[in-house]
């Protein structure tokens, strides 16, 4: 299977638990609290048991790490499997708050680099496609669109951050870079953001899991931009416990010092 291909399935299956999704949307949603402090909803365990079941179909030879699926942290990595988060900005999702900013997440990952990803906001209509050298896409409205990073506005660039996780660490780097413009927005929709031309860097310090990133990452490495740890060095998947470290994502930025 090639990797045009493998992305149409790929977003057919993110489709279908969007879908999932927003059928228990229109209720209030309900939420527990796992043994890591996060919460849960039943739309999580839905998109993930649509996804799983999808991909162990479509692929059973590729191993999957997913958020929702515990035994899958503890696998010794592959070269090659997929990372799943099946519902990215749970606490978007509980808040109810029309923002949508909520996201369902499929990435392919080959010796550590996400080589595909698919990304669907399915409360805003947008879905984000990647394939690292074959570039990237938006569909939204019944129109698809190929969409690359920006060259920075003379206005300066703009950073994307957190809702829910922005921190001091946060501010002090972008007060250090000069960067005074920014959005706030949810889950993985800040990758695709940047992706897409209309933001151009994303730094995150606070703690974040590899599935919470791999899809976006994939869509921004598609679009030509990249990522890299605040020193720049390389950002990596398939780490221990499957956790990641902070980081950068950029578009068209000047060097960082």
């Amino acid at each position: 299977m090639n990797y045009a291909e493998l992305t149409e399935r790929l977003t057919r299956i993110a489709l279908s638990a969007g879908d999932a999704i927003m059928k228990i949307y229109s209720e209030i949603p309900a939420a527990k609290i796992k043994s890591d402090g996060s919460p849960v909803t039943e739309a999580d365990e839905a998109a993930e048991e649509i996804i799983l079941t999808s991909l162990r179909e479509l692929a059973p030879d590729i191993a999957i790490v997913s958020e929702e699926h515990e035994d899958s942290h503890c696998m010794k990595v592959p070269d090659r499997f997929f990372l799943v988060d099946p519902l990215d900005g749970t606490k978007e999702f509980i808040k109810h708050d029309g923002s949508g900013s909520f996201t369902v997440n499929i990435a392919l990952i080959e010796k550590g680099v996400p080589v595909l990803g698919v990304v669907y906001a399915p409360a805003l209509g947008r879905l984000f496609t990647g394939t690292v050298g074959e570039g990237a896409r938006e569909t939204a409205n019944g129109i698809s669109r190929a969409i690359s990073i920006r060259k920075i506005p003379e206005t300066g660039p703009t950073a994307v951050a957190s809702c829910s996780h922005r921190d001091e660490q946060t501010d002090k780097w972008l007060e250090e870079h000069r960067i005074a413009n920014t959005v706030s927005i949810g889950s993985s929709l800040k990758f695709c953001l940047v992706a897409c031309g209309e933001a151009d860097i994303y730094p995150r310090f606070g703690p974040t899991m590899e599935w919470d990133t791999a899809a976006g990452d994939a869509v921004l490495r598609a679009a030509g931009g990249h990522i890299s740890t605040p020193e720049n060095g390389p950002f990596l998947y398939g780490k221990p416990d499957f956790r990641n470290g902070p980081f950068v994502a950029k578009g068209q930025m000047p060097v960082i010092e």
